[in-house]
């Protein structure tokens, strides 16, 4: 009888290696004074496993792309009226506030309209130094898309 082949051994090998499961050293040593219980310990308390994980946020209402829009419109309002010298650019800001106030959300939705408020402030930010006829027709739109989203979630949503 002729001995197996080197390439049938080593796959046998191989095979026997991969079903047998991690070899021990692979596996992580833990040392009895770092690792954490479930059991109360002498305080009555049971170990911490890790950071606890953050309560589940309740689902954004039906209107939120229009309230994320809408403050996206407020940020860009409230950096292209104090551009063209309008004494309301406070205004914007206050909206936004009461909008927050209004909706009353959890911390991750309320940084998502934060984030799209600054998102529309430093959009233009970025781009105007002085006000422009550009900017001026900006504003009149962002007035007119402000009013009929505000007017739409209003009639739509409110009770």
């Amino acid at each position: 009888m002729r001995p197996p082949s080197r390439a049938l051994a080593l796959a046998l090998f191989l095979a026997l290696t991969l079903l047998s499961g991690p070899a021990a050293a692979q596996e992580p040593e833990v040392e009895p004074d770092t690792e954490q219980s479930s059991e109360p310990d002498a305080t009555g308390e049971a170990g911490e496993v890790g950071p606890p994980a953050p309560p589940a946020e309740a689902p954004p209402p039906i209107y939120e792309e229009q309230l994320l829009r809408l403050s996206e419109i407020l940020g860009s309002l409230s950096f292209l009226r104090q551009l063209c010298g309008a004494t309301d650019s406070a205004v914007w800001r206050d909206e936004m506030s009461a909008l927050l106030a209004a909706e009353q959300p959890g911390p991750q939705r309320r940084a998502r309209l934060i984030g799209r408020f600054n998102h529309g402030f430093e959009t233009f930010n970025a781009v105007y130094r002085t006000c422009t006829p550009s900017a001026r027709l900006s504003i009149s739109r962002y007035l007119g898309e402000g009013q009929t989203l505000s007017n739409n979630v209003r009639s739509r949503y409110s009770q």
